[in-house]
């Protein structure tokens, strides 16, 4: 049985997840290109890879971005040419240059000039390609800024950061010969971890909606049968104060709520504020995986907790909650020092699964009525903040939000990720927390239902939602693949596949009215009762 401060907790990582952010999946190396097409300025925006040779030795590879105009480079490097690199003079190739260019890779800075000044300057000193260093990495720049007439800009422009620019300086003006060669790998939309991902979210929900009669211990009907109406009233009691029953002007506040904070972190988002939720998420995942680990624990060994001791400002604990606390803790924090490091996707989805099995726990919907409030205000809310806000904010707030645009290059955790395994430019595939939290709540709700009514698989509702669900996701990716790798709001058919499917078997079964109104504290017996908390 959970303590009141355990359940208080919970409550914390029951908020710190839901009122974080709900993201869209999205791909995290796009680029939006809004900017009008022009004739000769009509290329979409391309990763390239920038390799470079350093007096014959293999360097660092630069990653770029290839301008609206100009010759398009070959997707493999075999079909490309290594040229020398050389600065142009003035270094802002905004007049012709003094220095020879001809057959060679022109290297200049941002400047005062247009992208198309620079071009056609280093065009007409015979550069076989121009290579632009840009400090501010504005990527509009990279169009045709104030040029309504015709380009005929015949080779190939790419844009790199300060960063990249610093390493080839560097070895430049040491009078190191530096060759260079780009070229653009294409960028499948989708990948295999795709696969993986769907395997993650669904495994997600269906362990965290059964967590609760997994987790009950064994022993739990022969006590009953021991435990007279008055003990067992006092342990239902006991049981509801850990339990966050959701009601319709809860689910309305939530949608408020939520839209606020993702214009917050729209307008205000760093790498401190982005740092904060990080704090949030450790202290949330820590919580979430001391719940499972001990829920695990116990359930094997039910006499495990009973040594405890009592530890100043805390009070009395048990022993094995202490060491399960301190090694939850030292894994959060590794994850948060590492979080960077290529293998730091596994304990951000370690410590989300863990996360979001214990928030399934504590908050619970009590019928179909308030699902139907919840996952319709969510509903609207994906496609507004997606599809919507562009037409106010001149882009997806969303998408904005989960690439981590103007966060100093951190990420926001709370998300399951996964490497891409067949991009040539890395990358992850992802899924936000709300992804698997609304659909996880009406999931939940169901297999509830099951196990009061005593229904089995097949007539009841728990095993058709799941099957919903996970078409829903497979419709997401489908949804992406179509549309280019644009972000989708995955609620978008998440709940027609988990709502409407149970809305309508509710209709054939002739089952909807007690779905809409279910009151399972009415309707469950003191057994039921403690079972499910």
């Amino acid at each position: 049985m959970m303590t009141c401060s355990r359940s208080r907790h919970q409550l914390g990582a029951l908020f710190c997840a839901l009122f974080l952010i709900r993201l869209a999946i999205a791909d995290d190396a796009s680029y939006d290109d809004d900017t009008p097409k022009l004739p000769g300025c009509d290329h979409e925006y391309n990763l390239v890879k920038v390799q470079t040779w350093v007096n014959g030795v293999e360097g660092d590879t630069i990653t770029g971005v290839t301008a609206r105009f100009g010759a398009l480079l070959p997707a493999v490097a075999k079909d490309g040419v290594i040229l020398s690199a050389v600065f142009t003079n003035p270094l802002n190739c905004c007049s012709n240059s003094s220095t020879k260019i001809s057959g060679s890779m022109a290297v200049s800075a941002r400047g005062d000039c247009s992208f198309t000044e620079k071009a056609e300057v280093a065009q007409s000193g015979g550069a076989s390609a121009l290579l632009v260093i840009n400090d501010e990495e504005v990527l509009a720049e990279m169009g045709c800024v104030n040029n309504s007439t015709p380009l005929d800009i015949t080779i190939p422009v790419v844009m790199i950061s300060k960063s990249g620019g610093d390493y080839l300086n560097t070895s430049m003006m040491n009078g190191q010969n530096v060759k260079i060669l780009l070229y653009a790998p294409e960028r499948p939309i989708t990948d295999y971890s795709v696969i993986f991902l769907w395997m993650m979210a669904v495994g997600t929900v269906i362990c965290a909606s059964m967590w609760s009669g997994f987790a009950t211990p064994k022993e739990t009907d022969e006590r009953y049968n021991e435990l007279s109406e008055k003990a067992g009233s006092a342990l239902r009691d006991d049981s509801e104060k850990e339990i966050v029953e959701i009601n319709s002007m809860t689910a309305v506040i939530f949608v408020i709520s939520a839209s606020t904070f993702l214009l917050l972190l729209y307008f205000f988002m760093s790498s401190w504020f982005v740092w904060i939720l990080i704090v949030l998420f450790c202290i949330g995942g820590i919580e979430g995986m001391h719940s499972c680990i001990v829920t695990l624990i116990t359930r094997k060994w039910r006499n495990c907790q009973e040594k405890k001791i009592d530890i100043p400002l805390f009070g009395e604990s048990s022993v094995l909650s202490i060491i399960v606390t301190l090694c939850c803790l030292v894994f959060a924090i590794f994850w948060a020092v590492h979080r960077h490091a290529s293998y730091s996707w596994i304990g951000q989805d370690i410590l989300g699964i863990c996360l979001m099995i214990t928030v399934l726990q504590v908050a619970r919907l009590p019928n179909i009525k308030v699902a139907a409030v919840l996952l319709c205000c969510a509903f609207v809310y994906d496609i507004f903040w997606v599809f919507i806000s562009p037409l106010i904010f001149h882009q997806s707030v969303m998408i904005a939000v989960a690439r981590g645009d103007n966060s100093g290059g951190e990420s926001i955790p709370m998300l399951l990720r996964i490497p891409r395994l067949a991009d040539p430019w890395g990358g992850y595939d992802m899924i936000g927390f709300g992804d698997i939290l609304f659909p996880g709540l009406l999931t939940s709700f169901a297999y509830r239902f099951d196990r009061e009514t005593r229904k089995g698989l097949a007539n009841g509702y728990f095993l058709w939602l799941i099957i919903g669900y996970g078409f829903g996701l497979f419709f997401t990716y489908l949804g992406l693949y179509l549309m280019n790798g644009h972000g989708q709001p995955a609620l978008l058919y998440l709940v027609p596949c988990t709502l409407g499917l149970c809305v309508i078997l509710g209709l054939i079964r002739g089952e909807l009215k007690d779905l809409w109104s279910y009151d399972m504290e009415s309707s469950s017996s003191p057994k039921a009762s403690l079972a499910n908390a």
